[in-house]
């Protein structure tokens, strides 16, 4: 059976990622793509760990992910089959208990500052991009979304930033960009960029379709 088609979407935090991912959902159709976003993927901190001690953690670093449980459910989306996608707690910097189901569509998208910089995902990937926005955008989009959305003090923002985020970006996020497929200037308001995407996808999507029959017709021949 054609398996699915998968397109990895990478870029710093704030890079406008988010934005793309809502224009490829609203051109293919809302229940045509499924997305998987890394962040939710973060490991489990140890237990004893108090709030203060699980904020220091390093989270733009790749050994924070889980990299076997998201390779896993990848490969389960591409072949077809629904996944359990665990919830991470922002706020409280640790996994919550609870999962939500994630069907796969015949489009996957996975979206993260460093699914491009792990190999064994890349091998994964139909179509690899890269979001590259200028930092102080970046910065400024990361402060409003950690501040209204989880909860943080604009202090932590950016001392995490100068401290964690902005080494780790240029130590790993930066570099990845090397192995995309085509890099973004400007995400999600770069229509020319967006043009081309939507363009690759449609073909891969023609393609997976004759597959599709071809395997038929050929069980079908079995079968007779």
């Amino acid at each position: 059976m054609a398996r699915n088609i998968l397109i990895g979407l990478a870029g710093g935090s704030g890079s406008g990622k988010t934005t793309v991912t809502r224009v490829l959902k609203t051109r293919f159709g809302e229940g045509e793509v499924t997305v998987l976003e890394q962040d939710h993927y973060y490991r489990r901190p140890p237990g004893h760990l108090s709030l203060e001690e699980r904020a220091r953690i390093n989270y733009d670093h790749p050994s924070a992910f889980d990299e076997e449980l998201l390779v896993e459910h990848v490969t389960a989306l591409l072949a077809g089959r629904a996944i359990d996608r665990p919830c991470y707690d922002f706020v409280h910097h640790t996994r919550g208990p609870e999962s939500v189901p994630v069907r796969p569509s015949h489009v996957i998208i996975l979206e993260g500052i460093l699914v491009l910089e792990n190999e064994r995902l890349r091998e994964l990937m139909d179509i690899k991009l890269f979001v590259d926005t200028d930092a102080d955008v970046r910065i400024l989009r990361r402060l409003e979304r950690d501040v209204k959305d989880r909860g943080r003090t604009v202090e932590s923002v950016i001392s995490q930033y100068l401290g964690v985020v902005r080494p780790m970006h240029l130590q790993f996020v930066e570099p990845s960009k090397r192995h995309a497929d085509l890099i973004i200037p400007e995400g999600g308001h770069n229509q020319v960029a967006l043009d081309m995407i939507v363009a690759k996808i449609e073909q891969l999507l023609a393609r997976r379709a004759r597959q599709t029959a071809a395997d038929l017709a050929e069980a079908r021949l079995v079968e007779g």
